[in-house]
């Protein structure tokens, strides 16, 4: 019998977790459960006390170099007392482990657990320690540099579009509609305006929070360099589709962007690029779903593509209202 090799892999919780507590010197009675499969898989190595989070990278997804430039970001955070979820060393002083699986290298490292759960429908309180949170790592990622990618219009918008051209005709007007919006975007358009880097994921489902409103944002995995209003706009953009209502919108991005330049201060250039720059980190995430069809074949379908793009329309749509709502004042515009 033929014996094939493998593209992906889902490997034994119950080896890895007694891989990872020799390598951690823990006590026998920790316990590894396998929590999501996914870009990457995450598992949770606990007792009845203590908890960890152990990443799984996917096979060729991530640089060993570039998690390590992820754990040196981390590694400041926590220095500076902000509340990010750390990366844990080994009895030898190592952040990351390698697996020999069946399809090649993969990569593990051991993060703390953020105590608190995943609020979707936040209120305006929450929204507003969410906005200081980011503005101090931002505040403090000001002007460095790290040795990931830099997102631009390039990584942001040609790229993402050359990976659905493999699995969507060009005269979809979805796709006209995603290589329209690279044409009238430019690098030029962020010029002189905050740049450091970016975390790019920032919204519900990579922080927790506690009844306390104690916030913990996790999962870097696309940190890099970039303009920080994308952070920004990010989750102002997740918050407009999360809230149906948009005067609850309005309200909770409001006390978010209070919360933020209580800690920096944001220019009305940079507020003024939150649509656009909102569009493009969508854009970039649906690349992502093209990039990784062996993670997202499920739903990468041309169904899912109008949905995706009508989003992203919606979004725009609603700033370029002349009744819409302002997002640099909060002032209904005439």
């Amino acid at each position: 019998m033929t014996v094939f090799p493998v593209t992906a892999s889902t490997i034994s919780e119950k080896e890895l977790g007694e891989f990872v507590k020799d390598r951690y010197e823990l006590d026998k009675n920790y316990d590894c459960k396998l929590f999501r499969t996914g870009m990457n898989h995450t598992y949770f190595l606990s007792d009845n006390e203590t908890k960890y989070v152990l990443r799984v990278y996917s096979h060729n997804w991530r640089l060993k170099s570039e998690i390590n430039e992820e754990i040196e970001l981390l590694n400041l955070l926590s220095k500076n007392n902000l509340s990010v979820s750390f990366p844990i060393k080994d009895r030898n002083g190592e952040f990351i482990q390698e697996i020999n699986a069946p399809e090649g290298i993969r990569y593990v490292v051991v993060f703390s657990f953020a105590k608190g759960g995943k609020i979707r429908f936040m209120n305006k309180e929450t929204c507003y320690e969410i906005g200081s949170l980011m503005a101090k790592i931002h505040k403090l990622t000001l002007n460095k540099k790290i040795d990931r990618i830099c997102y631009s219009k390039k990584s942001l918008l040609e790229q993402p579009y050359e990976y659905l051209k493999q699995f969507f005709s060009e005269k979809l007007s979805e796709m006209k509609f995603i290589k329209e919006i690279g044409e009238t975007f430019q690098n030029s358009d962020f010029d002189n305006i905050q740049y450091g880097v970016v975390h790019m994921d920032i919204w519900y489902d990579n922080m927790a929070i506690t009844n306390e409103n104690e916030i913990t944002i996790f999962d870097f995995d696309f940190c890099g360099n970039g303009w920080q209003i994308l952070d920004v706009a990010y989750f102002c953009k997740q918050l407009f589709f999360i809230e149906s209502d948009k005067k609850q919108y309005e309200l909770k991005v409001q006390n978010f962007l209070k919360g933020y330049q209580k800690i920096k201060e944001l220019s009305d250039k940079e507020l003024k690029l939150i649509p656009k720059a909102g569009a493009s980190v969508f854009v970039f995430y649906l690349g992502v779903q093209a990039q990784r069809f062996d993670w997202s074949n499920i739903f990468l379908t041309e169904n899912y593509l109008k949905m995706f793009v009508g989003r992203i329309k919606s979004w725009i749509d609603y700033y370029e209202t002349p009744t819409g709502t302002s997002i640099s004042t909060g002032i209904v515009q005439e």
